[in-house]
């Protein structure tokens, strides 16, 4: 029977020398989502990105792709992998990055990936070594999409761009995740750069999973409360709370009204609603919560 999602975690943890990379991780991303991967430096994104592709085996615990659980023979066809320094040999000119993607791939469409570096206005005849940063990810970009992944993990794909590159990037990932419907697994410090284009959220700290649902249903599922300095909330509900020598500013769980007069409640941000989690440290949340 087929998985009903394209990345599945069940009781998932990597130990390094130093200690636990990832610990007791329990998620899904459900088929033909494109996935926000956030959290903090060394909070395992990376690690569980190794993980899925089969370069890392787990020492506890079991991750699986589309259905299958990840080995050394390598990367499926239908999974492709963009690691956050984008590999690809210098030398080499564009035309023999692509002519290099055809030998050494099962599954590879020339013709696709030609057109998507041509709508990039990416040289076939230059080297990568003379490109810019935006023009070498667009390369690595077409370089994953050619093997036409069901599912895609990138890593950090835009931090070495400028804004009108990163823009330009993410325009072509929602096109063409919506024309062929696979499951995009994006890591990405940059919050502002996801709250628009991904659909499911995944939060990793501490090694651990935080958050993990669609993100409509997350912050459907959170409020945002401004209120008195002196008010009162129920405990068991806050995720975080700030407060000032005038107000207090405090996450919630729940979809109720504001909790008395005087108090404004708002729906988070993307930004807001994963800012306060992280803050609110391993005490203050749950080890998973999944949007109902």
């Amino acid at each position: 029977m087929a998985s009903s999602d394209a990345l599945t975690a069940t009781g998932l943890g990597k130990r390094y020398r130093r200690g636990w990379a990832l610990r007791d991780c329990d998620f899904s991303v459900p088929h033909g989502r494109i996935s926000a991967l956030v959290g903090p430096n060394g909070a395992g994104k990376t690690t569980l990105m190794a993980l899925a592709t089969g370069l890392l085996e787990p020492t506890e615990g079991q991750v699986r792709v589309m259905g299958r659980v990840p080995d050394s023979r390598g990367i499926p066809a239908d999974l492709a992998f963009l690691a956050q320094d984008k590999p690809l040999y210098r030398g080499f000119t564009v035309a023999d990055m692509l002519r290099a993607g055809r030998a050494l791939n099962t599954t590879w469409d020339q013709a696709y990936a030609e057109r998507l570096l041509s709508e990039a206005g990416v040289p076939r005849a230059a080297r990568i070594g003379t490109l810019s940063g935006g023009q070498r990810t667009r390369v690595a970009l077409a370089m994953a999409l050619g093997r036409r992944p069901r599912v895609l993990m990138l890593d950090e794909p835009l931090a070495d761009l400028d804004p009108i590159a990163r823009d330009e990037v993410m325009r072509t990932l929602m096109a063409e995740a919506a024309d062929t419907g696979m499951t995009v697994l994006l890591s990405s410090h940059v919050l502002s750069d996801l709250e628009n284009v991904c659909d499911h959220l995944l939060l990793l700290a501490d090694g651990r999973t935080r958050l993990c649902g669609d993100v409509a249903d997350l912050l459907a599922g959170h409020r945002l409360l401004v209120g008195p300095a002196d008010g009162d909330l129920a405990p068991d509900t806050v995720v975080e709370r700030r407060k000032t020598a005038r107000q207090v500013t405090a996450l919630v769980r729940g979809r109720g009204p504001a909790p008395a007069p005087g108090w404004e409640s708002h729906e988070p941000t993307l930004e807001e609603l994963v800012m306060a989690h992280l803050r609110a440290g391993s005490a203050a949340a749950p080890a998973r919560e999944v949007a109902a």
